[in-house]
């Protein structure tokens, strides 16, 4: 039994997904393998119906955990609100507690310049990204503060740096960023621990991003000095795991970087 046994997370777009290798191709997914391994029942949620079931069947199987999928998709013509609150329901239903909340789910248009964009790409990142966090935070919270519970954003070096051919991506993720930090400060008095990590970690996304827009990655996305991208569930999931732990709650108000295993930099 792990030490997150009786617990429940939730964790937004962690759709099984495999690198051209067969090794894990998503972070989600990797942070929820990573929970499963302590015992955690998961809340899975995504677009994409085929890869929560095949996400479920995997980790049931192996971990004999229970796991919830729900297909939910944060989109510019959704009624948001009622998408997520759909999710915390079913979780309330299933499980009874929600003790993790993790935003990973982000899609954009990358390799897209800013002159180029379209208001539908821009739309594209901020909905699935900045809105989805805010709602899932906001629906969560009574629940996070009954169980003392812990919210783990993303957001990345996109923002933090600049990257050329991400500009709705880099805005989307430092709102977030922004959106933490304030999170982090209201809720700390509820005993809600909040923080934020910036990943490196070599996905099935990232690899796909390297086939179609071979200059914009050669632009923006560099080896970390360890020499190897973070792996999605060793590094980036157990990270996740460690911000749950009750020993972690001083870290509240932190930015958590990741860069390709070289640890946290709080």
């Amino acid at each position: 039994m792990g030490f997150l046994t009786g617990k429940t997370a939730i964790i937004t777009g962690a759709g099984r997904a495999v690198l051209s290798d067969g090794r894990c191709g998503s972070i989600g997914y990797g942070i929820a393998t990573a929970y499963a391994k302590e015992g955690a029942n998961i809340v899975i949620t995504g677009r994409n119906v085929k890869k929560l079931e095949d996400a479920k069947e995997e980790l049931e199987r192996l971990y004999g955990i229970q796991v919830l999928t729900v297909a939910a998709d944060v989109n510019a013509k959704a009624d948001n609100q009622a998408v997520v609150e759909e999710v915390v329901r079913q979780t309330m239903e299933k499980f009874g507690r929600i003790d993790v909340l993790i935003n990973n789910a982000q899609a954009s248009a990358s390799g897209v310049t800013l002159a180029d964009h379209t208001t539908e790409q821009f739309d594209l990142a901020m909905y699935s990204g900045l809105y989805a966090a805010f709602y899932y935070m906001k629906a969560c919270h009574p629940h996070l503060v009954e169980t003392k519970g812990t919210v783990i954003n993303f957001a990345s070096g996109a923002g933090l740096f600049g990257n050329y051919g991400q500009c709705a991506y880099a805005a989307a993720k430092e709102g977030i960023r922004g959106l933490t930090r304030v999170a982090a400060t209201e809720w700390a008095k509820d005993g809600v621990n909040v923080n934020i990590i910036c990943p490196l970690a070599w996905t099935a996304q990232l690899e796909n991003f390297e086939k179609a827009y071979p200059d914009a990655f050669k632009a923006n996305v560099k080896m970390p000095p360890a020499g190897h991208y973070g792996d999605s569930e060793l590094e980036i999931g157990r990270v996740c795991v460690q911000l749950a732990s009750p020993d972690f709650k001083y870290m509240t108000g932190e930015t958590i970087t990741l860069e390709g295993g070289m640890g946290l930099r709080p």
